[in-house]
């Protein structure tokens, strides 16, 4: 039987996290060509390419990533082990859950579906990844890096990732202001009111500004869009500070008026914010996460 060498596990694992030979080496107290020898030697004996050279930074490759995903569960029960045997915590070995969340899912909502996590957290640690693009969460997802993906669009079809959309649920649209008086002037003749307004939107990339726009046409309604984000997290700041009307899911409606300070303005229900769980099974039957998502299905979107 050939056993693996997880010296040259963890000296790869190390450069991984830290991003580069040099900072591995001030974590582990070795030179830079010892790192680099015992790389090529791992290298060597898996009969794979761990990184690739892009300028001067080291990048995964796809085996690579997956590697990273083993090593990186090897050795943070090797931590959990050693806390354990020093009698910094009581019992056992915790399982880790690794999700991903588009940077489109305003994170109030995100937060409230993974909240109940927080329950489980002497059996539990959960690691989260964001990204803009969920096609970069489904490859991942796809080779076994991700347990579960959380988005507020569905799989786009035609996609050659062999995963499942599980729909959480869907809820509508809330629309803010930070100064009382403007929200006040917005308020009356809700959503006329909006026709004119200065507007901070979504971009194109979020499924929200498709259904958003059809309903401004449908409304027959033409804010003054002043500025669009990516991120829905600086979207919210620039709301804060007064810059424009912002429209967020009615699910966080309350957290999103006592977090900031803003005023409701009005909400409607004809625009549909849907929210999936994506996993690679068809029927889900890790416990952790259907129970994850029977709870946004009861809790958060139970009066739809």
């Amino acid at each position: 039987m050939d056993w693996l060498n997880y010296h040259h596990l963890l000296y790869f694992w190390m450069v991984a996290k830290e991003g580069s030979i040099v900072k591995a080496c001030d974590k582990l107290h070795l030179s830079q060509p010892t790192i680099s020898n015992q790389l090529k030697t791992l290298e060597q004996s898996l009969g794979q390419k761990l990184f690739q050279r892009t300028g001067r930074q080291l990048i995964l490759t796809d085996m690579g990533h997956r590697v990273f995903r083993y090593a990186d569960e090897i050795f943070t029960i090797g931590q959990d082990l050693q806390h354990y045997l020093a009698g910094h915590q009581e019992g056992h070995l915790r399982q880790r859950l690794l999700i991903g969340t588009t940077d489109s899912l305003p994170k109030w909502v995100s937060y409230r579906i993974l909240e109940p996590l927080l329950r489980q957290q002497q059996e539990l640690q959960f690691v989260c990844y964001e990204d803009d693009n969920l096609e970069g969460l489904l490859q991942r997802l796809a080779t076994y890096e991700l347990d579960l993906v959380i988005a507020d669009a569905p799989m786009p079809p035609g996609s050659h990732f062999k995963a499942y959309n599980h729909l959480l649920g869907h809820c509508g649209i809330s629309f803010f202001f930070s100064g009382e008086a403007e929200a006040k002037k917005y308020k009356a003749g809700f959503p006329k009111s909006l026709d004119g307004a200065p507007m901070l939107l979504p971009s194109t990339n979020a499924a929200l500004r498709g259904v958003l726009e059809g309903w401004f046409q449908q409304e027959k309604v033409y804010p003054h869009a002043v500025a669009e984000f990516d991120d829905m997290a600086l979207l919210k700041v620039f709301g804060q500070q007064g810059a424009g009307v912002f429209c967020l899911p009615t699910v966080s409606q309350e957290d999103v008026i006592r977090n900031l300070g803003v005023h409701l303005i009005g909400e409607s229900d004809d625009v549909k914010c849907n929210f999936y769980a994506i996993s690679v099974e068809r029927r889900i039957r890790q416990p952790i996460i259907q129970e994850l998502v029977e709870h946004a299905r009861s809790n958060m979107f139970a009066q739809e």
